[in-house]
């Protein structure tokens, strides 16, 4: 059954106009609305009826059917490797989003709304955002960076003279961000991040164990066994199923934590390359504060058992994994919002 847009009726009761942040991430799109919290965490995916366009699902429902549907539904990840490939589908997972919130008796005409995007997102697509939130009634649209958010989010003070740097390894893309004075100095951007983990744990499966696997079971090895510890004791285990290569039947067998290991290191690798770039290009007074305070880690990344200690050995400095990596972002919406007057200047036409 496909979903149905709507405006709703307005109830009896009085509706009022809240802030709203939207993290737009390559993995996942989470909403956040002032008082009510996180209300949305769901997968960047959206089904099409192949025929009709009609949308017929949205976030984990869509997820599910990845690698299962038929030639009637398109399968729609709309961002990939932090950049936006569908901007229509884009849209699209932004109105339904921004419609769900209706549902909670807010009114998105009296709203202001914050939308964080990837940093390669170009400026086209931002106003094509901003063009979107206007036609559907948001009062004041705003445009920020993932990286300054999930900074914030993490609970650095980004707005101090003093020198703050994270590193936000999403699912498209990874951000490094050296922040001062309420601004980015200077950052870094590359595509090694979460799915290309993915689809290095596939290949691995296929040349190693001659096994054929989805992405989904590869971000599940990631999820269960994935490591970056230089000594693993008792390595964990778990057991992966797919299609053998050469009989074409379906197989099953036991992987270790050791041999995931093997294959997260070399792109861990470069993102350490990465972080000693930006640190080479950064002030010196900056680069002073970054050695006091360390380096952040966000993003579903930092999640990674080991990750901090494997880039303290590459980098030689402190780092530390934020409270909510995974929310980062969108909890850092919430100050930005709170602040918007002294943070954010409306755009003139």
């Amino acid at each position: 059954m496909a979903i149905t847009i709507r405006k709703q009726e307005k109830e009896t009761k009085s509706v009022v106009g809240k802030n709203i942040g939207i993290d737009l991430g390559t993995a996942n799109i989470l909403v956040y609305v002032e008082g009510e919290g996180i209300i949305t965490n769901e997968p960047s995916v959206i089904a099409f009826d192949y025929e009709t366009n009609e949308v017929l699902a949205t976030g984990n429902m869509a997820a599910n059917m990845i690698g299962k549907g038929h030639h009637g539904i398109k399968i729609v990840s709309p961002l990939h490797q932090g950049v936006i490939s569908d901007i229509d589908a884009t849209k699209k997972l932004i109105e339904i989003s921004l419609h769900k919130i209706e549902n909670i008796n807010i009114d998105i005409t009296q709203s202001t709304l914050l939308l964080c995007c990837p940093s390669e997102v170009t400026q086209l697509e931002r106003d094509s955002f901003m063009d979107l939130g206007n036609k559907l009634g948001v009062k004041d649209v705003f445009i920020e960076q993932e990286v300054k958010a999930g900074a914030i989010g993490s609970g650095l003070d980004i707005f101090s003279s003093n020198g703050s740097m994270i590193i936000d390894i999403g699912g498209g893309s990874t951000d490094i961000g050296v922040l001062s004075l309420g601004d980015i100095v200077v950052s870094e951007s590359n595509r090694i991040a979460g799915n290309y983990f993915d689809s290095e744990i596939m290949d691995h499966m296929q040349y190693k164990h001659g096994l054929l696997i989805g992405k989904k079971t590869a971000e599940r090895i990631k999820i269960e066994i994935g490591s970056l510890r230089q000594k693993i004791e008792n390595p964990k285990e778990t057991w992966v199923s797919g299609r053998d290569v050469v009989t074409g039947l379906p197989k099953k067998i036991t992987i270790h934590e050791n041999e995931i290991r093997d294959v997260l290191v070399k792109p861990f690798e470069s993102i350490a390359t990465m972080v000693l770039k930006v640190l080479q290009n950064t002030p010196p007074e900056l680069s002073s504060d970054i050695i006091v305070n360390g380096i952040y880690i966000s993003g579903g990344g930092a999640m990674i058992d080991g990750v901090d200690e494997f880039l303290h050995r590459k980098v030689g400095m402190d780092f530390y994994i934020s409270k909510r990596p995974m929310t980062a972002v969108v909890d850092g919406t919430k100050l930005l919002l709170k602040n918007r007057g002294s943070y954010f200047v409306k755009p003139t036409d």
